[in-house]
């Protein structure tokens, strides 16, 4: 055996004793990688790089509640206090239909409330008949075919919307139905052919009142609610 592959054997050793004692030697008791999802069931403090994916996991057994329901006097609060007609009408709703939250419908209707208005100073047919009952509908799109008769146009704009206060709620048979007072503030004109404002301003913010009522059958696979009927107290 010559000189270099004595060094050579002598370097292989080395290095493989120096890889031995930096990367230990299995022995079958290690300890798994660290799981952030296990650490999280376990009570660890929660890892804010994961982030739980929606969805749920199939056949996965109902979880133990997490706390006890609301007591009665607390269940509406921030909308009712507890024995008005607004907490009865709520109580009926959700004890035929669990997943309803007032709360949550409030919120969408404050979106369907601008997108409503909007469409209808625009004309867009198409978006009111998704959000309209049909009567609602009819009477819309009469107002809408009068000003086209006349060859005018309406310009609105909203400035802001203060407040959406649910104010009425109540199960008629499958139907439930909702009513919320919008007040906002928006600016609006209707112009004629020559251009010339026939009513409203376009530089007045206007204050308005409305109060609408929503309905939804709660038997239906179709989640969304439809205007059923409109009010004003201006």
């Amino acid at each position: 055996m010559d000189i270099y592959t004595i060094i050579f054997l002598a370097l292989a050793v080395f290095i493989f004793l120096r890889l031995r004692s930096v990367l230990g030697q299995r022995t079958g008791n290690e300890r798994p990688p660290f799981d952030r999802t296990a650490r999280n069931a376990l009570g660890g403090a929660p890892d804010k790089n994961v982030v739980t994916m929606p969805g749920k996991v199939i056949d996965q057994a109902p979880l133990a509640p997490t706390a006890e329901p609301a007591p009665p006097s607390d269940r509406w609060k921030g909308l009712t206090e507890p024995g008005t007609a607004l907490a009865l009408g709520l109580d009926a709703i959700v004890d035929k239909d669990s997943t309803f939250d007032p709360r949550h419908f409030i919120s969408g209707a404050r979106g369907a409330y601008e997108m409503i208005v909007l469409a209808f100073a625009n004309g867009d047919r198409r978006a009111l008949r998704d959000l309209l009952s049909s009567e609602v509908y009819e009477s819309f799109d009469a107002a809408i075919k009068d000003r086209e008769k006349n060859e005018q146009k309406t310009e609105t704009r909203f400035v802001s919307i203060d407040k959406a206060e649910l104010v009425g709620a109540e199960l008629r048979d499958r139907t439930a139905q909702l009513t919320i007072r919008f007040v906002s503030q928006m600016i609006s004109a209707t112009r004629d052919r020559a251009g010339n404002i026939v009513d409203g301003s376009a530089d007045t913010v206007a204050d308005i009142t409305d109060i609408w009522t929503f309905a939804r059958d709660i038997t239906s696979r179709d989640p969304n609610w439809k205007l059923v009927g409109t009010g004003s107290a201006n």
